[in-house]
């Protein structure tokens, strides 16, 4: 998937760059595998921001994804590739040989008219799910079980990988892009190949109506605010330096540990920010 470029005819269209969707498939979204999507604004149940920066994007209907890939056995046909508005991967519509329906994280290289199938005896090919345990060292995977049956939770968004390393008794070894070694359980699932839209971080907004269509609302920065709204607020002047940098609720930013203790931490080999 290219690059498209702009002539500048404004100014923000002199820097402006989006992805070529020539090559998805041109159908509206499968209607029995879509769900309504209301936006929150970044409010909670009583009506308060907890989360801000968010409200006012485009209209959209959620597409329900097969991050579990259960369905063994059966052979599937990619019948398109299609866009999906809340992930930065593509999608892929499969039609399985009994009649069923489900969208899948589409794999980079995978082709309408492809055949995919999960399962222990599947095929080693890309778009094909199986047991982590029979996938060889050295392979690219994604959509990664860290619980069996519970479905993908590493390496969904678009270009993103991991790479089998080593083997134990009961766990594989895995490398995360971002450096980190981790465990996983044997009998967890995986996809072969990399995901989809690897392009996708080469895309430049241009302006800032692009990042409202998406739900992003503007930002200001705690040095321009009053104190009552910010700790880096108030003072004659640009004022810094004196005091740690926090966030608005006061919690001290860049370098303060914020992971907490997990169960999972034990099967963390290496974390990603560790000294290489």
């Amino acid at each position: 998937m290219g690059i498209k470029r702009y002539k500048p005819t404004t100014p923000s269209l002199r820097y402006k760059t989006s992805l070529d969707y020539s090559k998805l498939s041109k159908k509206k979204p499968e209607k029995s595998l879509t769900a309504p999507l209301t936006g929150s604004g970044g409010r909670n149940n009583k009506g308060r921001i907890t989360v801000r920066h968010r409200g006012g994007r485009n209209k959209r209907r959620y597409r329900i994804i097969d991050f579990k890939r259960d369905k063994t056995g059966i052979p599937a046909r990619v019948a398109a590739i299609e866009y999906d508005p809340n992930r930065s991967a593509f999608i892929a519509l499969l039609h399985y040989t009994d009649g069923e329906k489900r969208y899948i994280i589409a794999p980079e290289s995978l082709k309408v008219g492809d055949r995919v199938i999960s399962g222990a005896n599947a095929e080693f090919k890309v778009g094909n799910a199986l047991p982590i345990e029979l996938i060889p060292v050295g392979t690219r995977i994604h959509n990664i079980e860290l619980k069996q049956g519970k479905g993908a939770q590493i390496a969904r968004s678009a270009g993103s990988y991991a790479t089998i390393i080593g083997r134990e008794e009961k766990y594989i070894l895995i490398q995360l892009p971002s450096s980190e070694l981790r465990k996983v359980p044997n009998s967890c699932y995986a996809t072969i190949g990399q995901v989809s839209n690897v392009d996708h971080k080469n895309i430049v907004f241009g302006k800032a109506g692009a990042r409202r269509h998406l739900g992003i609302r503007p930002s200001v920065r705690g040095v321009a605010m009053n104190p009552v709204d910010h700790p880096h607020g108030g003072g004659e002047g640009k004022v810094k330096g004196y005091k740690a940098s926090t966030n608005y609720t006061g919690r001290v930013v860049k370098g303060q540990k914020t992971r907490r203790k997990k169960s999972s931490d034990k099967l963390i080999i290496r974390r990603r920010n560790a000294e290489k």
